[in-house]
C-alpha cells in the first residue's frame, strides 16, 4: 500500500542516516570498492550532497539540484545490477536502526524507486528491445 502522507525527517536524522549508511557501504566487500573508486578522497564533499539529496527526497526541501542519473551513468563499467540489491539491504538495515517501522517503510519505498530508476537507466536499453520487436 502506497503511503501518501508527508514524512518530515529532521536534518539531524538525515545526517545520521546518511553517515551511518555510507559507513556500512564503505565496509561492504563489493560496494566499498565501487564507492571508493567513484568518490576517492572526496567523501567530505559527497556526504553533504547526499544530505541535500535526501532532504529534497524526504522533505521536498529543494536543497538538491544535481543530476543523479548523469552521475551514475559514469559507473556502468563498475556497477552490476545486483549491486543495487546490496545497496537496498544496507539502506533498509540502516533505516530499521534509526526510524519507526512506519517511517522506515516510507523512506525505503522512496529508496526502492530511486534504485529502480537508476538501475533501469544504467542497464536497460529500450532502443535495443524496440529494434528486436520491429525486426
Amino acid at each position: 500500500m502506497r503511503k501518501t502522507r508527508p514524512v518530515r525527517i529532521s536534518n539531524d536524522m538525515i545526517v545520521e542516516m546518511v553517515n551511518r549508511f555510507y559507513g556500512k557501504v564503505r565496509q561492504h566487500p563489493s560496494l566499498g570498492p565501487i564507492f571508493d573508486g567513484a568518490i576517492g578522497d572526496k567523501w567530505a564533499e559527497h556526504l553533504p550532497k547526499m544530505y541535500r539529496f535526501w532532504s529534497s527526497v524526504l522533505n521536498s526541501s529543494g536543497l538538491y539540484s544535481g543530476n543523479p542519473m548523469r552521475a551514475h551513468m559514469t559507473l556502468t563499467q563498475t556497477v552490476e545490477p545486483e549491486d543495487f540489491g546490496h545497496w537496498l539491504v544496507l539502506f533498509r538495515e540502516t533505516l530499521d536502526e534509526l526510524f519507526s517501522a512506519d517511517d522506515a517503510d516510507f523512506i525505503f519505498e522512496k529508496a526502492e524507486r530511486i534504485a529502480e530508476s537508476l538501475s533501469l537507466g544504467m542497464f536497460y536499453n529500450p532502443a535495443s528491445i524496440h529494434a528486436r520487436i520491429n525486426a
